[in-house]
């Protein structure tokens, strides 16, 4: 498997960064708008809501890139949380969608100046030809990461 990481410090408290990123308006508000997200259902746990996504949340989504992609459909299903005083954290699952393989893990822990966001990728892209698709998919994680980065940023910091 291959593994994707991206660290941001955000200048905003840890509780103010966790509850913008806990519920699928954040999603929705860091997603780069060239992605063509739209999100088709979120079915919360028993007991639960997409306000508040906690384990067993179940994301269906469609993603258009660039706007002349084909719209794909890409489930997620929430596998693991924890959330503390000082330091949060959630998984995500593709259980449906364009890889293999694919787990984000969310991270979100207080430090001076802010809040660190940490995003991990492990995931193993699907076999296309001889080279498959490893060549562009770093830069496009990049890319995108970076502006899910800035978005927030850009939502939370005063």
């Amino acid at each position: 498997m291959v593994v994707y990481q991206r660290q941001t410090v955000v200048d905003a408290p840890f509780d103010r960064v966790w509850a913008f990123h806990a519920g699928i308006d954040g999603l929705t508000a860091v997603t780069p708008n060239w992605m063509g997200l739209e999100v088709d259902r979120v079915v919360a746990p028993a007991g639960g809501s997409a306000d508040d996504l906690g384990v067993g949340s179940r994301l269906e989504l469609s993603l258009s890139p660039f706007g002349f992609v084909p719209a794909g459909s890409w489930t997620a299903l929430i596998t693991d949380r924890a959330v503390g005083t000082d330091a949060a954290w959630f998984r995500d699952e593709m259980v449906e969608g364009p890889f293999d393989r694919w787990i984000h893990t969310h991270r979100f822990t207080a430090v001076d100046g802010g809040t660190r966001i940490t995003d991990r990728v492990d995931y193993e892209l699907p076999a296309v030809g001889a080279l498959g698709l490893s060549g562009i998919a770093h830069p496009f994680f990049e890319l995108v990461f970076r502006d899910r980065h800035r978005r927030t940023k850009a939502q939370l910091e005063d």
